[in-house]
């Protein structure tokens, strides 16, 4: 026999570490080439790792939360191959771990000279197609709710089979067994749970928040929205957020220090011309921040698509990694859920996020009666060391105006003298 050592790959752009997520094996299983051993995660990107070799799996180094180092031994895998017994002279060595009856002790295995080189491990796009295509997500929902997903095809991109295939297979699958509600229960934060704590932790200790509520009368807005909805059925879906982002495009150009990242222990602050949105987006794995690129390059249907497309890829677990990065400026909204005043946390090391609360229609006087109108609130965070609460208020006081009044939204700006 021979043990193939499989080390953790480099599952993005020279990236040096990776939390363990989820084992897929355990000591024992026979895997082939195509068998899923682990889930690591790096920025919030799960990758699925694959075995590059048949066997069996011989040791795991590692417990899910744990931090690897890429290039650091991650399973071993006993081939079967035949080779030379142990023996004391110079051969390419690998020191594997056994019990025997009463002790402990390291058991050198020599592989025999030449010994082919077995492929190195492979982080895997798409998993081959014969195996269930799920995200993380959807797979810890099949196994709570007893659903077997080998064989089945899902709705998504490439087959991939999403949380709304697993609410039509429900009633073909087993009934799941309700265990007795514990007193307590520890939950150790790890994977994209423990990612969004320590960002929101270092967002919120770094930063120092100055948060600017101004209230909006969006009936115009509202009326508009629902006729281009009607009359273009065929477009993508059409919601107040791709009105807000070119609403945040026009009075960046009076702002530009606002659509930028302030790196605080190199005291610089780096604008940009281009306006990339951040959309906060709540998903099966947790909260995620899929970005629309080049807003200001868009018209109302293009920013609307693209909006539709990395939040559907952000909640379907298909988004890539540069999907998922590289925002200028955020927007988080809890849709109907938003409440009337929230208190946004920047997306650090942003220096801006524009929170939207809930519509809702108020009596609002109209110096001669009360009248219904749709209001909305929005609730917006600056980074107090770049940002003048004079400067926060007057940004959001120019969003108000393109809102209030949208048809400013698509006229070109005027031409400033020189």
């Amino acid at each position: 026999m021979s043990i193939y050592i499989v080390r953790l790959p480099d599952v993005g752009e020279g990236i040096a570490e990776a939390e363990l997520v989820a084992w897929h094996v355990a000591v024992g299983d026979m895997v082939t080439s195509d068998t899923i051993i682990a889930e690591v995660l790096t920025d919030k990107a799960t990758v699925e790792i694959y075995a590059p070799v048949a066997g069996a799996v011989a040791a795991l180094h590692g417990e899910a939360g744990d931090v690897l180092a890429v290039g650091s031994d991650f399973v071993a895998i006993e081939t079967g191959e035949s080779g030379a017994q142990p023996t004391t002279q110079t051969t390419t060595q690998t020191a594997v771990p056994v019990e025997p009856a009463d002790t402990t002790e390291i058991v050198t295995v020599a592989e025999p000279d030449p010994v082919p080189e077995p492929k190195p491990a492979q982080v895997a796009a798409t998993p081959p197609s014969r195996l269930p295509i799920a995200a993380p997500a959807v797979r810890e929902r099949a196994r709570t709710l007893g659903v077997d997903l080998d064989g089945m095809h899902g709705s998504g991109p490439g087959g991939r089979i999403t949380h709304d295939d697993l609410d039509r297979r429900l009633p073909q699958a087993a009934p799941v067994t309700v265990a007795p509600v514990p007193v307590s229960t520890e939950i150790p934060l790890i994977g994209l749970r423990r990612k969004i704590a320590d960002r929101v932790t270092a967002a919120s200790s770094r930063i120092p928040h100055i948060t600017y509520v101004d209230e909006i009368d969006m009936t115009q807005l509202e009326s508009l929205r629902r006729s281009l909805a009607t009359e273009f059925a065929d477009q993508p879906r059409l919601t107040v957020l791709p009105f807000v982002m070119l609403a945040i495009v026009l009075a960046i150009a009076d702002r530009p220090y606002l659509n930028a990242t302030f790196d605080d222990e190199q005291q610089v602050l780096t604008t940009y011309g281009p306006v990339h949105v951040g959309i906060a987006t709540q998903t099966g794995n947790g909260l995620m921040v899929p970005v629309v690129r080049d807003v200001q390059t868009m018209d109302l249907w293009q920013t609307a698509a693209e909006l539709e497309r990395v939040t559907t890829a952000a909640r379907d677990g298909t988004a890539q990694r540069e999907e998922l990065s590289g925002s200028t400026i955020t927007i988080t909204s809890l849709g109907a859920l938003g409440g009337l005043v929230t208190t946004p946390i920047i997306n650090h090391p942003e220096v801006a996020i524009i929170g939207i609360n809930k519509m809702q229609t108020r009596p609002v006087w109209d110096a001669t009666s009360f009248v219904p109108r749709t209001m909305m609130n929005l609730s917006s965070s600056f980074d107090h060391r770049i940002v003048d609460g004079w400067d926060a208020a007057t940004f959001i006081q120019r969003i108000k105006t393109l809102l209030e009044q949208p048809s400013l939204l698509t006229m070109p700006p005027p031409r400033r003298s020189a």
